[in-house]
Protein backbone atom coordinates (compact mmCIF):
# COMPACT_ATOMS: atom_id res chain seq x y z
CA UNK A 1 0.00 0.00 0.00
CA UNK A 2 1.63 3.06 -0.44
CA UNK A 3 -0.11 6.62 0.44
CA UNK A 4 1.40 9.52 -1.17
CA UNK A 5 1.94 10.44 2.77
CA UNK A 6 1.47 7.97 5.47
CA UNK A 7 -0.58 9.13 8.05
CA UNK A 8 2.56 8.71 10.50
CA UNK A 9 3.87 12.14 8.97
CA UNK A 10 0.92 13.98 9.72
CA UNK A 11 3.43 16.21 12.57
CA UNK A 12 5.67 16.68 9.41
CA UNK A 13 2.68 17.98 7.25
CA UNK A 14 1.48 20.38 9.77
CA UNK A 15 5.29 21.83 10.30
CA UNK A 16 5.18 22.44 6.50
CA UNK A 17 1.31 23.77 6.15
CA UNK A 18 2.24 26.03 9.45
CA UNK A 19 5.47 27.76 7.84
CA UNK A 20 3.62 27.75 4.31
CA UNK A 21 0.43 29.83 6.27
CA UNK A 22 3.44 32.21 7.34
CA UNK A 23 4.85 32.86 3.89
CA UNK A 24 1.04 33.43 2.33
CA UNK A 25 0.83 36.44 3.92
CA UNK A 26 4.17 37.82 2.42
CA UNK A 27 3.09 36.77 -0.50
CA UNK A 28 0.13 38.18 -0.50
CA UNK A 29 1.27 41.76 -0.21
CA UNK A 30 3.68 41.47 -2.76
CA UNK A 31 0.95 41.30 -5.41
CA UNK A 32 -2.34 42.83 -6.51
CA UNK A 33 -5.35 40.87 -7.44
CA UNK A 34 -7.59 38.12 -6.16
CA UNK A 35 -6.38 35.10 -4.22
CA UNK A 36 -5.47 32.05 -5.90
CA UNK A 37 -5.43 28.48 -5.61
CA UNK A 38 -1.63 28.11 -4.85
CA UNK A 39 -2.14 30.47 -1.73
CA UNK A 40 -4.56 28.53 0.04
CA UNK A 41 -4.31 25.08 -0.96
CA UNK A 42 -2.98 22.44 1.09
CA UNK A 43 0.23 20.40 0.55
CA UNK A 44 1.37 18.07 0.64
CA UNK A 45 -1.59 16.05 -0.88
CA UNK A 46 -2.00 12.49 1.06
CA UNK A 47 -3.09 10.07 -1.84
CA UNK A 48 -3.97 6.42 -2.14
CA UNK A 49 -3.91 3.66 -5.08
CA UNK A 50 -7.28 2.08 -6.46
CA UNK A 51 -6.36 -1.02 -5.01
CA UNK A 52 -6.24 -0.06 -1.50
CA UNK A 53 -8.41 -1.73 0.85
CA UNK A 54 -11.33 0.34 2.07
CA UNK A 55 -10.03 -0.11 5.88
CA UNK A 56 -6.73 1.17 4.76
CA UNK A 57 -8.21 4.49 3.39
CA UNK A 58 -10.53 4.75 6.67
CA UNK A 59 -7.35 4.21 8.56
CA UNK A 60 -5.44 7.27 6.70
CA UNK A 61 -8.66 9.56 6.77
CA UNK A 62 -9.27 9.52 10.85
CA UNK A 63 -5.61 9.36 11.50
CA UNK A 64 -4.98 12.25 8.96
CA UNK A 65 -8.47 14.12 10.13
CA UNK A 66 -9.42 14.65 6.71
CA UNK A 67 -12.63 13.53 5.13
CA UNK A 68 -11.63 12.38 1.73
CA UNK A 69 -8.51 11.81 -0.13
CA UNK A 70 -7.42 11.95 -3.63
CA UNK A 71 -6.84 8.65 -5.60
CA UNK A 72 -3.88 8.36 -7.87
CA UNK A 73 -2.75 5.51 -10.61
CA UNK A 74 0.38 3.96 -11.51
CA UNK A 75 1.44 6.75 -13.45
CA UNK A 76 0.65 9.35 -10.98
CA UNK A 77 -2.32 10.70 -12.50
CA UNK A 78 -5.76 11.66 -11.13
CA UNK A 79 -8.22 8.62 -11.29
CA UNK A 80 -10.74 9.72 -8.81
CA UNK A 81 -11.40 10.69 -5.06
CA UNK A 82 -12.90 8.83 -1.97
CA UNK A 83 -14.75 10.43 0.83
CA UNK A 84 -16.27 9.51 3.98
CA UNK A 85 -19.55 9.91 2.27
CA UNK A 86 -17.69 7.30 -0.53
CA UNK A 87 -16.76 4.75 2.20
CA UNK A 88 -20.53 5.13 4.03
CA UNK A 89 -22.95 5.06 1.15
CA UNK A 90 -20.86 2.35 -1.21
CA UNK A 91 -20.20 -1.09 -0.68
CA UNK A 92 -16.86 -2.22 -2.01
CA UNK A 93 -13.17 -3.56 -0.59
CA UNK A 94 -10.92 -1.72 -2.72
CA UNK A 95 -10.68 2.04 -3.29
CA UNK A 96 -11.56 1.41 -6.55
CA UNK A 97 -14.86 -0.15 -5.62
CA UNK A 98 -16.33 2.96 -3.58
CA UNK A 99 -13.86 6.25 -5.34
CA UNK A 100 -16.08 8.90 -7.10
CA UNK A 101 -14.19 8.82 -10.72
CA UNK A 102 -16.05 12.33 -11.73
CA UNK A 103 -13.25 14.51 -10.60
CA UNK A 104 -13.01 18.31 -10.90
CA UNK A 105 -10.00 19.89 -10.70
CA UNK A 106 -8.52 23.54 -10.67
CA UNK A 107 -5.46 24.87 -11.45
CA UNK A 108 -3.11 26.98 -9.07
CA UNK A 109 -3.94 30.14 -10.66
CA UNK A 110 -7.90 29.54 -10.34
CA UNK A 111 -9.39 32.66 -8.28
CA UNK A 112 -10.28 31.91 -4.87
CA UNK A 113 -14.44 33.40 -5.72
CA UNK A 114 -14.23 30.71 -8.38
CA UNK A 115 -13.51 28.07 -6.69
CA UNK A 116 -16.06 29.25 -4.03
CA UNK A 117 -18.72 28.75 -7.17
CA UNK A 118 -17.60 25.59 -7.76
CA UNK A 119 -17.56 24.11 -4.47
CA UNK A 120 -21.24 25.67 -3.63
CA UNK A 121 -22.84 24.86 -7.22
CA UNK A 122 -21.69 21.24 -7.68
CA UNK A 123 -21.94 20.68 -3.79
CA UNK A 124 -18.15 19.26 -3.91
CA UNK A 125 -15.97 19.24 -0.63
CA UNK A 126 -12.62 19.54 -2.24
CA UNK A 127 -11.03 20.09 -5.44
CA UNK A 128 -7.40 18.70 -6.29
CA UNK A 129 -5.38 21.44 -7.51
CA UNK A 130 -2.86 20.96 -10.62
CA UNK A 131 0.14 23.01 -11.89
CA UNK A 132 0.66 21.80 -15.19
CA UNK A 133 -1.23 18.46 -15.31
CA UNK A 134 0.42 17.92 -11.80
CA UNK A 135 -1.22 17.26 -8.84
CA UNK A 136 0.23 19.77 -6.26
CA UNK A 137 -2.69 20.45 -3.61
CA UNK A 138 -6.12 20.42 -2.93
CA UNK A 139 -8.45 22.96 -1.78
CA UNK A 140 -11.00 22.46 0.83
CA UNK A 141 -14.42 24.43 1.79
CA UNK A 142 -12.24 24.78 4.81
CA UNK A 143 -9.40 26.49 2.98
CA UNK A 144 -11.83 29.01 1.26
CA UNK A 145 -13.76 30.04 4.19
CA UNK A 146 -10.25 31.02 5.89
CA UNK A 147 -10.36 33.25 2.82
CA UNK A 148 -13.39 35.04 4.04
CA UNK A 149 -11.45 36.11 7.31
CA UNK A 150 -8.36 37.81 5.36
CA UNK A 151 -8.40 41.65 6.45
CA UNK A 152 -6.46 43.80 4.56
CA UNK A 153 -5.24 47.28 6.27
CA UNK A 154 -5.24 50.90 4.99
CA UNK A 155 -1.14 51.92 5.36
CA UNK A 156 -2.64 55.69 5.08
CA UNK A 157 -5.34 55.66 7.87
CA UNK A 158 -5.30 52.38 9.32
CA UNK A 159 -9.18 51.39 7.63
CA UNK A 160 -9.60 47.49 7.65
CA UNK A 161 -11.06 45.75 5.33
CA UNK A 162 -11.99 42.35 4.66
CA UNK A 163 -12.33 40.78 1.33
CA UNK A 164 -10.48 37.72 -0.67
CA UNK A 165 -8.21 40.29 -2.93
CA UNK A 166 -6.52 44.04 -2.16
CA UNK A 167 -9.08 46.70 -2.14
CA UNK A 168 -8.99 49.02 -5.17
CA UNK A 169 -8.76 51.91 -2.60
CA UNK A 170 -9.45 52.67 0.86
CA UNK A 171 -13.24 53.63 1.21
CA UNK A 172 -12.03 56.05 4.32
CA UNK A 173 -9.73 57.73 2.84
CA UNK A 174 -9.23 56.39 -0.58
CA UNK A 175 -5.66 55.54 -0.03
CA UNK A 176 -4.27 53.37 -3.11
CA UNK A 177 -4.26 49.62 -3.52
CA UNK A 178 -0.40 49.24 -2.83
CA UNK A 179 -1.04 51.12 0.34
CA UNK A 180 -2.90 47.95 1.95
CA UNK A 181 -0.94 45.31 3.77
CA UNK A 182 -2.41 42.12 5.04
CA UNK A 183 -2.89 41.21 8.33
CA UNK A 184 -2.19 38.00 10.15
CA UNK A 185 -5.00 36.65 11.50
CA UNK A 186 -4.30 35.11 15.00
CA UNK A 187 -6.03 31.73 15.73
CA UNK A 188 -9.19 30.87 17.56
CA UNK A 189 -12.74 32.35 17.00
Amino acid sequence: MDFGLHADLTLSVMSINESADMNVSADMNSRAGPVTAREIMSTPVITVMPADSVGEVIQVLTESRISGVVVVGDEGGIVGLVSEHDLLAKNGRTVADVMTTAVMTVSVDSPVEDIRHLLVERRVRRLPVLDRGRLVGVVSRRDVLATLALEWVCGVCGQPVRGTSRPLSCPTCRGAAERFTLEQQPPGP
